[in-house]
């Protein structure tokens, strides 16, 4: 069905009709007004994303039911206010009306060729193919593209994943990886693009000053001469970058104009031997000289050290992607821009390797007396085909001044106009520095927009209509001229190269990971990419980075860690939300983890306590829930369950939603489980029967005792615990006190071992105490265990008695069959019954007051009652006659089932 079909159009313009720009109310759906909605990409955005205008769909309810008012007549679902990053995006996408976007070639290709045609191609490249040879040096070449290649693909299936919002390498990281990757890698490029500036104009600087000695213009000295001249370089290329991202790309189109103009009058220059040239080794494209130059010969390099100096030069593939904010269609144009670019240069680098060992030789004199004599007939290199012999040069202690392994302006010499040369090294470095200038204000901006590091808020504002980062520049300026004038370099270009390839890794191993976990989310429209393939991308980018230098990768590598456990232990992930492959995949592992665990069967010695603590809400009894996390945490299942028998205002997933980020706030390892019921009774049977999963299911309930039990109904004994800080101290020396009075499988005694286990309780000793009969106080004596005597103290049996006398049943003032009834039914407790057991409860409170008195908690096996025989007001009273006046006191009873075990 076309879209024509669906709303009305109008010249070729389809528009839906709201009442407000922000709800679907009255739009026309298939001939009839309706507020339920058609499909529209505007409801997939994120909330106020850029290119359009974020829409909400009515929810269910609201189309289930009347309308009270317009539907999102706030412009927002369910009354939903925007975080502070939803309102900078809403702020964004009110200032980009009217902003320059570029397309493909402009904004990716243009700036990716300028930026991996350095310096290196026309100094270095021909030095490399007289260390390599042709073969090797086209190896080299080969290997650097199969890196950038790889990365390249893996960037264009990032990009293509979805909307591509400016940040450039850090935004893919980021988004993919998750903040703590995206927060470290975003720190270092865009440092690494800072000192790269003072990097190429350094680069420049140099090469003016050289220019200045060939004609005797220095004004000072070298090293301060360079300080000069970069100065005012970056002070001018700050100017063309403030001026805004038109002029910036105008300045790009032309220095790129230069640099294809300066290769191509190269390649011209090898096709014109001069006579002139051949003194310095150019004889033109032969087959000898090819073949001579064919195999390496190094001097003093190796083929890796070779390797590690051309890399860098391959490095600048990301150029595009670092203005994707800037970009009209990312998904389009980072693909497309990328990949070509590294096509193109590839090509190049690999042409120039040919050329320059098809018609240089490795070594010459320069010296038009270095002619074969007539009489000498031993000469076999190639230069002796044009009656050359260079062999003096290279035997005298100086060697030789010109050819390939000697001479870094041989393209100068070469080319059919040698200024033009210089103008393409110009031209080279100028607009990598120009380049990075623009890419690190960009990536650090878009880093502090997301808040990952505080106190860098304020680099986050932008200014104008395209959002420049003006502070941004001001601090990349001050970086990059504080390298200007060190001017010590060589120490630091291995560190930025290893910074450039953490972030091609990380960009490689995101696709791999995203694969990976298999997420519904990661579908690209970019097919040409394959996770093994981006794996051994991630692995080559570590592997290039310890060949260039292991120091520098170390230190890189430290650096990255260093700053992924500053982001994880400040926990932005509480606050951002980007669904990364992170996410992904820690689902995927922990439903794989939870189907394994299905198939494991029971032993004793991996028995686990997995608690159901009825908490209400978590912060109501945080003395309960401190207790139980002490010894679950990092062991067992906490699960805080919470019993509703009122429909309150707020709905179960919305209570569930707010209280469990609160348990992760307090970091508490714990799950907030609510349920409708029309008890306690019910809703811990709902608890007990549905909460968890598989074998993460609850084998423990905890309650906390109700004070205040004589209050209330005691039909409905719920738990109500007073606010209490008492378990989140550290406790000191102490002892926690053990009363084993009966064998209920070992829950007794495990739970307060677990307990000791932890920081907060290691300073507390385990006392155990365990009941006895007579002709065994020898046996227990020698296995060291405390044993007492059972005989209760008139003062507490009348002390008992007055507190259950409200209770009491007086059975001579109704009919013995209604007595019967009410002691069945209700709380009421007659006068005749359980006295042993009565005066069991009174006596061990004495016994815990003369021996655990001062003990920091005591753990005590908790007294049964047969159902259907004991009323709930005796049995309440017998709880708090055991534990009146006494520390803090935790009541455990086990299933009878095993849970510790003495063999192995």
């Amino acid at each position: 069905m076309s879209e024509t079909s669906l709303h009305s159009s109008t010249g070729g313009q389809h528009h839906y009709h709201y009442d407000t720009h922000t709800n679907t109310y009255y739009l026309r759906t298939f001939g009839h007004n309706t507020i339920d909605a058609v499909p529209n990409i505007d409801f997939y955005r994120q909330t106020a994303a850029p290119l359009g205008e974020k829409l909400i769909r009515p929810t269910l309810s609201e189309l289930h039911d009347e309308l009270d008012k317009e539907p999102f007549e706030d412009g927002f679902a369910n009354g939903d206010e925007l975080t502070p990053a939803e309102e900078g995006a809403t702020k964004d996408a009110a200032d980009s009306k009217g902003v320059v976007k570029f397309g493909w070639i402009k904004g990716v290709l243009v700036r990716c060729m300028l930026n991996i045609w350095g310096v290196m191609l026309f100094i270095r490249m021909s030095w490399i193919v007289g260390q390599a040879g042709i073969a090797l040096s086209c190896l080299i070449v080969a290997m650097a593209t199969v890196v950038t290649t790889i990365t390249g693909l893996s960037t264009s299936a990032i990009a293509t994943n979805g909307f591509v919002r400016g940040g450039g390498a850090y935004y893919l990281i980021s988004r993919s990886l998750g903040p703590e990757f995206g927060g470290s890698i975003g720190l270092i490029f865009a440092f690494a693009n800072a000192v790269a500036v003072a990097m190429y104009v350094v680069g420049f600087a140099e090469t003016v000053v050289e220019l200045l000695k060939g004609v005797d213009a220095v004004m000072t000295d070298e090293v301060n001469d360079i300080r000069i001249i970069g100065t005012i370089t970056v002070i001018l290329l700050l100017g063309i970058s403030v001026a805004g991202m038109e002029w910036e790309a105008k300045a790009q189109i032309f220095l790129l104009i230069v640099l294809i103009t300066a290769i191509i009058n190269y390649f011209i220059g090898t096709f014109i031997p001069v006579k002139s040239k051949q003194a310095s080794g150019f004889f033109g494209y032969d087959g000898s000289i090819m073949w001579e130059n064919m195999g390496p010969d190094f001097r003093g390099e190796t083929f890796f050290s070779v390797f590690s100096i051309f890399f860098p030069a391959a490095t600048g593939i990301l150029a595009g992607a670092n203005i994707s904010g800037d970009l009209a269609d990312p998904q389009l144009a980072i693909p497309r821009g990328t990949l070509l670019a590294i096509l193109i240069t590839g090509i190049v680098y690999l042409g120039v390797a040919v050329s320059t060992g098809s018609c240089i030789v490795r070594d010459a004199s320069g010296s038009l007396n270095d002619t074969v004599s007539a009489q000498f007939t031993n000469c076999t290199e190639a230069s002796c085909n044009f009656g050359y012999d260079f062999s003096s040069c290279r035997s005298a202690e100086k060697g030789c001044s010109y050819g390939l392994q000697n001479d870094f302006q041989v393209m100068s010499m070469v080319s059919g106009f040698g200024p033009i040369i210089t103008a393409g090294i110009f031209s080279a470095t100028l607009s990598s520095a120009l380049a990075s200038l623009v890419s690190a204000p960009k990536v650090f901006q878009a880093l502090c927009k997301d808040n990952i590091y505080p106190g860098l808020g304020m680099f986050a504002k932008g200014y104008g209509k395209n959002n420049e980062p003006l502070r941004g520049y001001i601090l990349t300026f001050g970086i990059a001229l504080a390298f200007i004038l060190i001017g010590e370099l060589n120490t630091i270009a291995p560190i930025i190269s290893n910074f450039f390839l953490a972030s091609y890794a990380l960009i490689n191993f995101s696709v791999f990971h995203a694969s990976l976990a298999n997420s519904p989310g990661w579908r690209p429209s970019f097919k040409y990419y394959n996770m093994w393939v981006s794996l051994a991308g991630a692995v080559l980018c570590c592997v290039v980075m310890f060949v260039i230098n292991w120091g520098a990768a170390l230190l890189t590598n430290v650096i990255v860690m260093g700053l992924y456990i500053y982001v994880s232990y400040k926990k932005p992930g509480v606050y951002v939300n980007w669904g990364s492959s992170t996410q992904a995949l820690t689902y995927h592992q922990a439903l794989t983890h939870t189907l394994h665990l299905s198939g494991v069967e029971d032993h004793i010695k991996n028995f686990r306590p997995q608690c159901l603590v009825m908490t209400g809400y978590p912060n109501s009894r945080p003395a309960l829930l401190d207790l139980v996390h002490s010894f679950t945490k990092n062991v067992g299942l906490m699960i805080c369950g919470h019993v509703r028998t009122v429909i309150a205002g707020s709905d179960l997933a919305t209570d569930q939603s707010r209280y469990q980020r609160w348990l992760l706030k307090n970091e508490t390892k714990a799950f907030y489980t609510p349920v409708f019921a029309e008890d306690l009774r019910q809703g811990s049977q709902y608890l007990l029967q549905a909460a968890g999963l598989g074998r993460l299911k609850p084998n423990t309930l905890v309650l906390g005792f109700k004070n205040d039990w004589r209050d209330g109904d005691m039909m409905n004994v719920e738990t109500l615990l007073e606010a209490s800080q008492q378990f989140q101290q550290k406790q000191g020396k102490g002892t926690v006190d053990v009363w084993w009075l009966f064998d209920d499988g070992g829950l007794t005694l495990l739970i307060p071992y677990l307990l000791t286990n932890k920081k907060r309780w290691k300073d507390c000793k385990i006392r155990v105490f365990i009941g006895g009969k007579i002709n065994r106080i020898d046996h227990d004596r020698r296995a060291k265990v405390c044993v007492c005597v059972c005989v209760c103290s008139p003062r507490s049996v009348t002390a008992f008695e007055e507190m259950i006398e409200p209770y009491r049943l007086k059975e001579d003032d109704m009919e013995q069959e209604a007595a019967e009834r009410l002691k069945n039914t209700s709380g009421s407790v007659s006068s005749c019954c359980f006295v042993p057991q009565t005066n069991r409860q009174i006596r061990l409170n004495e016994l815990l007051k003369e021996h655990s008195s001062t003990a920091n908690l005591i753990v005590i096996s908790l007294p049964l009652a047969r159902k259907g025989a004991v009323s709930s007001a005796l049995y309440m009273s017998w709880l708090e006659a055991l534990s009146r006046d006494l520390p803090p006191i935790l009541l455990v009873r086990g299933n009878h089932q095993s849970v510790l075990t003495f063999y192995s």
